[in-house]
């Protein structure tokens, strides 16, 4: 809601910029995506790995008591 609301006040005093943000926005998104799919996929082998590290210690404390 907060950038909506900004976007109507730049569109009120700047009407271009926002409509070329209205335009370049999905253009951005677009382009960011396979970085986004990259961070998804280092998170996850950061987490196989962090997980291998901490199984002796896991296995060494035994069961959780109930």
């Amino acid at each position: 809601m907060a950038k909506f609301l900004l976007w109507l006040i730049l569109l009120v005093l700047c009407w271009p910029l926002a409509l070329l943000g209205l335009v370049l926005y999905p253009l951005v998104w677009l382009l960011l995506l396979p970085f986004r799919l990259l961070g998804i996929a280092v998170e996850g082998a950061f987490e196989l790995l962090r997980s291998l590290i901490l199984l002796p210690a896991r296995l060494l404390r035994g069961p959780k008591a109930a």
